[in-house]
């Protein structure tokens, strides 16, 4: 174990520290599915980025083995996302509130893309700690900050925007951690480049924020509350700029690559429309691109 793994005394400090921690208890789930038989992907390094700490997270929280199915249709999502970014031109990823995603390791990507990890120090250097002896498949880069530093994200968004021609950002596991008025402002700057070209994120409906936050951990409560949930779904993007071009449920690609309980099964057979996602508990990965001027 590492000393960034040291795990804590009952008495000294909670479980899960604040939202970094929850990086810990997602790579849990991608180091099961990994390890299953079937795996709908690989990731090699999730268990030893998880550490003993990932596994007591998971362990605390409620329903059991049951959680672990949306972690892993929206990492199945969003690979098939970046793969088809990629493959239509994307020179850069940039990937913000990393944590402990491994793509750049794990995933067929070009050499030549530039793979961009913003991050806090801790958890980056957690992971630099574990993947010192690894190789990335493509040019990757850190960058230590704090994404609600507004000044300092321009900055980085700036940089990075003269980088590029056509970037992608991703923004997994980071939105429904912040409250509408910060997601929109993260919205703007992010429009603000010339070259952020699209945008993979997850979000869920309304009913779903009220059934999670009634089931929440109390631990979980209290260090990484889930707070965004917009009425109008992913329309709340429109008016910052961003289009969505393709919203996928989370329950219905669990349904299809048989990754649902038995007793969830029926309702991914229900219509996914608009009108459904604001009436239902509904979770998804979407991708958007920047209203062109």
């Amino acid at each position: 174990m590492s000393l960034s793994e040291r795990l804590p005394d009952a008495e000294s400090e909670p479980l899960i520290r604040n939202v970094s921690d929850t990086a810990r208890w997602v790579a849990v789930y991608r180091a099961r599915e990994t390890e299953r038989p079937d795996a709908v992907f690989r990731d090699p390094f999730a268990r030893r980025l998880a550490g003993e700490r990932g596994e007591l997270i998971a362990k605390s929280m409620p329903l059991g083995g049951d959680t672990g199915w949306p972690m892993v249709a929206r990492t199945y999502l969003i690979d098939e996302f970046v793969r088809a970014e990629v493959a239509k031109g994307a020179d850069a990823v940039i990937n913000l509130a990393a944590g402990l995603d491994t793509r750049p390791y794990r995933m067929q990507l070009p050499p030549s893309l530039l793979w961009v990890e913003v991050d806090l120090p801790e958890i980056l250097s957690h992971k630099e700690e574990i993947l010192r002896c690894e190789k990335p498949v493509c040019a990757l880069e850190r960058i230590r900050l704090d994404l609600s530093d507004v000044a300092a994200r321009r900055e980085v968004f700036d940089q990075l925007g003269r980088r590029s021609k056509k970037a992608l950002i991703l923004t997994e596991g980071l939105l429904t951690y912040l409250n509408a008025e910060e997601v929109a402002g993260l919205a703007q700057d992010l429009g603000a480049p010339a070259s952020f070209h699209s945008w993979i994120l997850d979000m869920a409906s309304p009913a779903l924020l009220r059934m999670l936050q009634k089931r929440q951990a109390p631990n979980l409560k209290q260090a990484a509350p889930f707070k965004f949930a917009p009425d109008e779904g992913p329309k709340f993007f429109a008016k910052y700029g961003w289009n969505p071009v393709e919203v996928r449920s989370l329950m219905k690609t669990a349904g299809r690559i048989k990754r649902l309980p038995l007793f969830l099964r029926p309702f991914s057979w229900l219509p996914d429309t608009e009108a459904s996602r604001r009436s239902r508990p509904w979770s998804g990965v979407c991708i958007f691109e920047k209203r062109q001027i």
